[in-house]
């Protein structure tokens, strides 16, 4: 899975840590997550959409296997 955290964190001039207070995680979960090494449970993804303002398929890109068969 493909993530754009970084690329709107950085659109909306946030830091690691200004994201990590707004959603309530530590700067090590959104580090995480920017890597793609973490997948947000479906309320933390909520709340990132909400955050940038946009939708969660925007944010996230699911590309193989990953998607549901």
């Amino acid at each position: 899975m493909k993530t754009l955290i970084r690329e709107k964190r950085i659109q909306f001039d946030m830091t690691q840590e200004e994201l990590s207070q707004k959603l309530e995680v530590s700067r090590q979960t959104v580090i995480s997550l920017e890597k793609g090494k973490y997948k947000p449970s479906l309320i933390l993804a909520h709340k990132l959409a909400q955050t940038f303002n946009c939708t969660i398929e925007d944010i996230f890109i699911f590309e193989g296997d990953e998607n549901v068969k």
